[in-house]
């Protein structure tokens, strides 16, 4: 094992990837002379050339559309967005065609590619800089949406996804870039983590918190904190929102009978709002209590720093739900 940062996890994944397979090239604004805006693809070119790893203008809608051209005709694009919010220019090509085109043809024609880029906010970047962007992708069939949570989970669920046969959603944690962990060496053998299966963080008996990507070490710390008040709480990371690993949230949740969903987006028709959905219909008997959200305020996300630190969720808002839910506060 190396302990390496997230995004060193992502460029050895994109490498190992495309030396792998030569039908595996990456695209996007900045990806190649640069070597990314988050420097995810240092290195890239050199090792790969221009052919292989291309900048692009910047044009979301042009060359997203380009990469869904190529995976039709067998190549398996990565499109990189310098961030998802500027992706939303290139929701027709992403929605209409990248999404539809496997159905439309009868499973004739498939799109294996993947979209990747950080999401959510950052540190004062006001509203248009700043969605958690889950939800908009999560919501269409034919489209597949990861969101790892560390440095391991990261490259394992990224090699996965440039190998799957449809379009994948991959959405990375602006905040986690220079997150480090232990991840396995190359040559320790292919590390692939399959897409749709959760990862249980931290294990307890008392309540659930359910949860995906920057917010899992959110989740994490406030599980510490209980755990001072004799609370032990299971924190479970869904690294993937589709494919949904149902089996494992319902196994928590019948194990500790409580459960507080915990996200970055906002809480009208969020994620959470769908965990809610499959909780009650699948699990309602095992509930002590309601389910409750913890999210971002339902608010654009203010420039001023007080205001956001207040927007954002948080460690507190984390552990008041989870002592609502057992009847403590």
């Amino acid at each position: 094992m190396a302990t390496i940062t997230y995004r060193e996890a992502l460029n050895q994944a994109l490498s190992e990837e495309m030396r792998r397979d030569e039908s595996v090239f990456l695209m996007g604004e900045e990806v190649a002379e640069y070597d990314g805006a988050y420097k995810v693809s240092k290195g890239l070119l050199d090792e790969f050339g221009d052919r292989r790893v291309v900048d692009t203008p910047i044009s979301e809608l042009g060359f997203a559309g380009l990469g869904v051209g190529a995976a039709m005709v067998g190549l398996r694009p990565v499109i990189e967005f310098m961030t998802f919010n500027f992706a939303f220019l290139a929701l027709d090509q992403i929605l209409n065609s990248a999404a539809k085109m496997y159905y439309m043809s009868g499973g004739q024609i498939p799109v294996p590619m993947v979209f990747r880029g950080p999401t959510g906010a950052a540190l004062q970047l006001s509203s248009q800089h700043s969605h958690a962007c889950d939800t908009y992708y999560a919501h269409a069939p034919g489209l597949k949406l990861v969101r790892p949570a560390t440095p391991a989970d990261a490259k394992g669920l990224l090699k996965a996804s440039i190998r799957d046969a449809d379009p994948v959603i991959f959405m990375e944690g602006e905040m986690l870039y220079n997150l480090k962990g232990e991840v396995p060496d190359p040559d320790d053998g292919d590390f692939v983590i399959p897409l749709g299966v959760a990862d249980l963080k931290h294990e307890g008996g008392d309540v659930s918190i359910i949860t995906h990507g920057s917010t899992v070490h959110l989740a994490l710390q406030a599980a510490k904190k209980l755990e001072k008040d004799g609370i032990h709480a299971d924190v479970l990371d869904l690294r993937s929102l589709r494919p949904l690993d149902v089996d494992a949230i319902l196994e928590s949740v019948k194990k500790t009978n409580r459960a507080v969903y915990l996200e970055e987006g906002w809480p009208y028709v969020g994620i959470g709002a769908q965990i809610v959905a499959t909780i009650q219909e699948e699990a309602f008997d095992h509930l002590d209590a309601p389910v409750l959200r913890v999210c971002q305020a339902d608010v654009p996300m203010p420039y001023a720093k007080n205001l956001e630190q207040l927007a954002k969720p948080s460690v507190d808002r984390v552990i008041e739900a989870c002592n609502r839910v057992l009847y403590r506060s």
